[in-house]
This record gives C-alpha cells, sequence and structure tokens, in this order.
C-alpha cells in the first residue's frame, strides 16, 4: 500500500467542499480494489464497511445508489423509492459519462454531472466506511453520516432482503 493523490476530479472536488484534509487519507494499492471484496481484503476491513457507488438507470435517467459492499441493490425497491417506471443497471459508458470515472473507481461524490443519490440506510452501520477515490486502486475512509451528507444523498432502505 502507498499513499498517493486520489483522482485529480476528485481531489478537486475534496476541496471545493472544505475537505482537502481527506486527501491525505487516500490510500493508493498496487492491487485493484474495484470490488467490495477486493477493496475490503485490501484494507483489512469488514466487507459491509465498503461504500459501493453504483449507477443505476431510472427511466433513462442516471441515478447513484451508495451501498455497503456485503449487500445488493433491490432495483424494484429504487423503482419504488423514485417512483420510476423501470430501473436498470446504467452501461458502462453510461457511468463514464455521468460521473467522469469508471466503473470500480466511482466515488460517493466529486462527479461530472449531478445526479440523484439514494444511500442506503446500512451505511449507517459502522463509525468509518471506505469508498472509491476515483480510480480503481484507491479508497478513502470517511464517517457514514458525512459521506451521505457530502454525497447530498436521500437515506434509504434499498438493500435486497434476505430469502426466505
Amino acid at each position: 500500500m502507498t499513499t498517493t493523490a486520489a483522482h485529480p476530479r476528485f481531489a478537486d472536488a475534496l476541496t471545493a467542499l472544505g475537505l482537502a484534509d481527506v486527501t491525505a487519507r487516500v490510500r493508493t494499492f498496487p492491487e485493484a480494489t474495484r470490488t467490495a471484496a477486493e477493496a475490503a481484503a485490501a484494507i483489512g476491513c469488514e466487507l459491509s464497511q465498503i461504500c459501493k457507488s453504483l449507477i443505476f438507470a431510472a427511466d433513462g435517467v442516471p441515478v447513484l445508489v451508495l451501498m455497503d459492499g456485503a449487500s445488493r441493490v433491490d432495483v424494484e425497491r429504487v423503482r419504488e423509492e423514485l417512483g420510476a417506471q423501470r430501473v436498470t443497471r446504467a452501461r458502462a459508458d453510461v457511468v463514464r459519462e455521468t460521473t467522469g470515472y469508471a466503473i470500480g473507481g466511482v466515488p460517493p461524490f466529486g462527479h461530472r454531472t449531478r445526479t440523484r443519490v439514494l444511500a442506503d440506510r446500512s451505511l449507517l452501520a459502522h463509525d468509518v466506511v471506505w469508498a472509491a477515490a476515483g480510480t480503481p486502486y484507491s479508497v478513502f475512509p470517511m464517517a457514514p453520516r458525512d459521506l451521505v451528507a457530502h454525497a447530498g444523498a436521500t437515506l434509504v432502505d434499498v438493500r435486497e432482503r434476505p430469502a426466505g
């Protein structure tokens, strides 16, 4: 592990939000942290302490869903929350166009365009969560309530319920 800068756009977003000190806490790893499991293994934290930033298309409009790394998003619950007719995973080109980042490195804020943001309440179960810092190799820690606030997210319950 090394401590190098976040993606330049994300570092600029941190500074604009008055969070330049977070840049010093970004961790960069030689191996990818593209998936929640890879990130948790690299950091040495619980899978649920990873904050996934996932882009969906709600009636064709991009929406960001922040979800803990141990859970899956229930697209039907997202659809109900947004009052949309149809919700699907956004294509990779839409993710990059909307956020300015590639899948596996999308941070929870600092995107190219403004989107609606939903954050699952499961993130609040921890004192600190880790999220992508704009690359598939970098992550940063933040208190979940601060992360939700800086992302401009609405707290919701959109994770899949256990079968049974």
